[in-house]
């Protein structure tokens, strides 16, 4: 059940784009096209599952050893070799979602969402489950992020009412911030 309570809470409450302002890069970059955010956000959900499976344990070989100031450079090191050993998997199985995500598909490995991800659950205490159901939560959160926001996005290019000083980065920033604040209204939800 404190599983679930946590992914919930991330999903919604917490979301690392709409609340807590990390991950805004990818976030603002692929979501012009509803397959690209969605690949994304799938991408950056294996991601940080992946990188809580394998940083949680390196946590506690670093606190063995009395190194836990280390835990941000190791924690960079593996989340880059695990986006380098997705994109190869993608760029020879999934080909078109490969091109399709472009440039942004390395830019995971600098998404502070992802280390953000990581260095919480280390912060809240988790254990090693409840670790993987926050990563999980985080990037579901960020997926539904990307989607609500794509969706958005498409409807606001083609939009004759939209005055020119505001097409383009402007009222995308904006709609952003209102999507923001919308997500603001579920604080308080889950304690």
């Amino acid at each position: 059940m404190l599983a679930i309570t946590v992914i919930m809470s991330m999903i919604l409450v917490n979301n690392y784009v709409l609340a807590q302002f990390l991950g805004i890069c990818p976030f603002l970059g692929v979501s012009k096209k509803l397959d690209s955010a969605v690949g994304m956000g799938i991408a950056v959900i294996f991601v940080m599952v992946l990188a809580t499976i394998a940083t949680w344990p390196i946590m506690l070989v670093l606190n063995n050893f009395n190194i836990g100031y280390l835990q941000t450079v190791v924690f960079i090191l593996v989340i880059a070799a695990l986006v380098q050993l997705i994109e190869m998997m993608m760029k020879k199985y999934l080909p078109a979602l490969h091109k399709a995500l472009g440039v942004y598909l390395p830019l995971i490995t600098t998404n502070c969402a992802v280390l953000g991800v990581c260095i919480s659950n280390i912060d809240a205490g988790y254990g090693y489950l409840l670790s993987i159901a926050n990563a999980f939560g985080a990037g579901a959160g960020f997926l539904l992020a990307m989607v609500l926001f794509a969706g958005v996005r498409s409807k606001l290019e083609n939009e004759e009412g939209v005055p020119m000083a505001f097409r383009g980065v402007p009222i995308t920033l904006i709609t952003a911030a209102m999507l923001s604040l919308g997500f603001m209204g579920f604080s308080g939800l889950f304690q």
